[in-house]
């Protein structure tokens, strides 16, 4: 079985990156491959396949499908921009960074990173016209936000899949992911705005494109949120800021009390029995969905309030199919023993456990590209020695989130939106704006997860 491990991985990287086999076909045909070569019984090795499959989506695939739609409701209706403006006002005047991170965050809970960006991107280079600050730091910032949600809290698609594989509390998930973001948010603005002085990057004022003025512009702040800076004065039919965040807010705040309420053991208390029930992440979620259809589509019929969802819907197929494929390959290792044989061997080292998951994502991070990818395989392969090496699965679930973000870089589709979105050409200017800023959101964020296992795993 561990030559088969071996072997599988291997044929499972060499289909993602060198052929056309799409991912989920990929695993599972590693998956059978790992099973036959470390000795499965055929019948055995089905089974395997089927169940781990039907496991890791009944847990995980209503609240993938509400995610999804709630995403698309947001992004149609134009509630993240209005999201977007409402930190910008809130942060106040030079602390556009701060309030595009915490933009980023927010709105990367729904949707996925790389849309996110494209969706707030203009905001960028708005404040950067309107501010004299570089449109690099400006964008570092905006990205950081959106990826640290994006790879770290529930119910984002990588967080919410790794949960569901690993059996981890979605609750708990969600607060110890934020926490974990705050130090990588203060590692990635300080140097944002160190990179922004380092590469002076403007928009062109005249036309499309991008200028490098030798001596930094001083343009005065005073008035920068008298206008907004993204919404036209024609858009009236804009969400109000409470319809915006609400359906994203409530959703959050029903299962993180929910978590409170099952921490503080109060069996047989009504209000803690109802909130246990609503703060469900299927029933929060659904909740969260069904303010965003009365709330956001004022302005839309009801065919273009389904269709937006129907479009959300197809983006999820891809998200559904790793994580069922991801839930197959963890059961063949699972099922063949190999998994407590390798918990085993680990416990009698020195290495601790936890860094486990996190060497796996970037070890796949770095050879095909795929954060999501990279959560789903290391959770998978993963989840079966959990039990046996005494790791919490929360924790577990998010050092493999934090191995995702490891060096992103050409086979990385995030690294070349953020690059071709702020001008940036140059192959080594490029690596410093993302390559360098997602290493440093890797290790601090696992210099964080560390900290925190040592309290409360």
């Amino acid at each position: 079985m561990i030559l088969g491990l071996i072997i599988g991985m291997s044929l499972l990287i060499f289909l993602i990156t060198k052929t056309k086999v799409h991912v989920f076909l990929g695993v599972i045909i590693s998956a059978t491959a790992m099973g036959l070569i470390g000795g499965m019984d055929h019948q055995k090795l089905i089974e395997s396949i089927s169940k781990g499959f039907g496991n890791a989506l009944s847990s995980i695939g209503i609240i993938i499908g509400f995610g999804v739609m709630l995403g698309k409701l947001l992004e149609v209706s134009g509630a993240t921009k209005v999201m977007a403006n409402s930190f910008i006002k809130l942060f106040g005047n030079k602390k556009e960074e701060e309030a595009l991170a915490a933009s980023g965050f927010v709105t990367s809970l729904s949707i996925f990173c790389t849309s996110g960006f494209i969706i707030l991107s203009p905001l960028v280079k708005g404040l950067s016209k309107k501010t004299g600050k570089s449109v690099v730091s400006l964008g570092i910032a905006l990205a950081g936000g959106l990826l640290m949600s994006h790879a770290l809290v529930p119910p984002a698609s990588g967080p919410i899949g790794a949960a569901g594989i690993l059996n981890a509390n979605i609750g708990r998930f969600m607060l110890f992911g934020t926490i974990i973001a705050i130090p990588i948010m203060c590692v990635i603005i300080p140097y944002a705005k160190y990179l922004g002085n380092k590469i002076y990057q403007l928009p062109n004022e005249t036309e499309d494109g991008w200028i490098r003025p030798e001596v930094k512009d001083n343009l005065s702040e005073d008035n920068v949120f008298e206008e907004n800076a993204t919404l036209k004065e024609n858009d009236k039919e804009l969400p109000s800021p409470f319809l915006s965040f609400a359906p994203v807010l409530i959703p959050i705040l029903l299962i993180l009390l929910s978590t409170i309420f099952k921490s503080l053991n109060f069996k047989g208390n009504v209000i803690a029995s109802f909130f246990s029930f609503i703060g469900t992440p299927i029933i929060a979620l659904a909740l969260g969905l069904l303010i965003a259809i009365l709330g956001l589509t004022k302005a839309f019929s009801k065919g273009e309030t389904l269709d937006a969802m129907e479009e959300g819907l197809k983006a999820s197929g891809k998200l559904i199919l790793l994580v069922g494929g991801g839930g197959a390959l963890g059961m063949i290792i699972q099922n063949s023993g190999l998994g407590n044989y390798i918990a085993l061997g680990i416990s009698r080292t020195s290495i601790p456990p936890i860094l486990l998951p996190f060497i796996i994502s970037c070890l796949i991070r770095l050879v095909q590209g795929s954060g999501t990818v990279s959560i789903m395989t290391a959770a998978s392969v993963t989840a079966p020695m959990v039990s046996g090496l005494h790791i919490d699965p929360t924790f577990a679930a998010l050092a493999a989130c934090i191995g995702s973000m490891l060096f992103s870089y050409f086979n990385d589709s995030y690294f070349w939106v953020i690059n071709e979105s702020i001008g940036i050409k140059d192959v080594k200017e490029q690596m410093k704006v993302w390559s360098v800023t997602s290493t440093l959101a890797c290790f601090t964020g696992l210099i964080a997860l560390l900290i925190l296992n040592f309290f409360f795993g």
